[in-house]
């Protein structure tokens, strides 16, 4: 906590500084427009790479695989968008990194690896397209089985089913 709170006193002062130095060099006008030209090349590739990313996770679902890169792409995206839309030259240059297909994928690799984001089948759900017959009827006899075995609990008492997953650090 004390970390984020410090995160959020020295960057501002850390942009401010850096816009009037950047101001005093070369101008108030062109450190304005400068940073309003990041912002237009930063939406313009967060739309493009957004559009790339949602494709490529529609693509995973439907091949039945978990798109927990993907997803932590697209988490990534979200953030180098902020951080562009942010005056200033130092959340732009981490926003580019978070949009930068290069940059993104390598720490989307790094936050996958440190496990701090663990992504499993059970937290997917069972339906990828609603209108799949065949995975409707599957959903279906998932639940009247645990509804059967509910029913046959032993002395009356309720049965909670779950899933968990071991994590070994």
């Amino acid at each position: 906590m004390r970390g984020l709170f410090l995160l959020f006193l020295i960057v501002p002062m850390l942009e401010m500084w850096l816009l009037i130095k950047v101001g005093q060099l070369v101008g108030a006008w062109q450190t304005i427009g400068l940073v309003a030209l990041t912002a237009v090349i930063g939406i313009s590739l967060l739309k493009r790479q957004g559009l790339h990313t949602l494709l490529r996770v529609q693509e995973r679902l439907n091949s039945g695989q978990i798109p927990a890169t993907e997803l932590l792409e697209g988490l990534l995206l979200a953030i180098g968008g902020a951080l562009l839309l942010t005056p200033g030259f130092v959340t732009d240059a981490f926003g580019f990194c978070c949009l930068l297909p290069l940059t993104r994928r390598w720490l989307a690799s790094k936050l996958m690896n440190s496990g701090m984001f663990v992504m499993s089948q059970a937290s997917m759900g069972a339906t990828v397209d609603p209108f799949n017959q065949q995975q409707f009827q599957h959903r279906h006899q998932h639940e009247h089985r645990r509804q059967r075995q509910s029913q046959h609990s032993e002395g009356g008492q309720n049965v909670i089913e779950g899933e968990c997953d071991r994590v070994e650090k």
